[in-house]
């Protein structure tokens, strides 16, 4: 059992870079190279949303990135607009620009192909099992390391 926990858990691992190798092909074949693959995740993880950058780091695994780097990269590629918030100046809330939401809106035809793709493919009861799995195993690790914080 030990064995496929570790192995399952090095598979999500593989996953997710397979994830943003899939990400960076879409975006070689738009011709698509002032933004990188992590900071497309991070464009769409902002969506039609004004997400403050604890909001945007709660909602995603950046691999191996500075996210207030990315944003600051996609700010000067005007992926994204900076709003400061009228009540605390250090703070401010991020929205995608124009460009960003050309470009969101392109990722999000191409991951509803994707999802449309796999459905043909596996059937949508693998995918709903596959989230219903992971979502268990997030609670559960969540779990985990609340226990180990008291």
């Amino acid at each position: 059992m030990k064995e496929e926990y570790f192995n399952s858990v090095q598979s999500l691992e593989r996953l997710h870079r397979l994830f943003l190798d899939v990400i960076k092909a879409e975006l070689d074949h738009l011709g698509i190279f002032d933004i990188n693959n992590v900071q497309t995740v991070v464009l769409c993880n902002i969506g039609t949303n004004q997400l403050t950058i604890g909001e945007l780091t709660n909602r995603g695994y950046y691999l191996g990135s500075n996210v207030s780097y990315n944003l600051r990269k996609m700010v000067q590629n005007e992926y994204i607009l900076q709003i400061p918030t009228p009540h605390d100046r250090r703070s401010c809330h991020v929205k995608l620009s124009p460009k960003g939401l050309e470009l969101y809106k392109k990722f999000d035809r191409i991951f509803q192909n994707h999802a449309e793709g796999l459905n043909k493919k596996e059937g949508k009861e693998t995918l709903a099992m596959l989230g219903s799995s992971l979502q268990k195993l997030e609670r559960f690790w969540h779990e985990v390391s609340s226990r180990d914080k008291r």
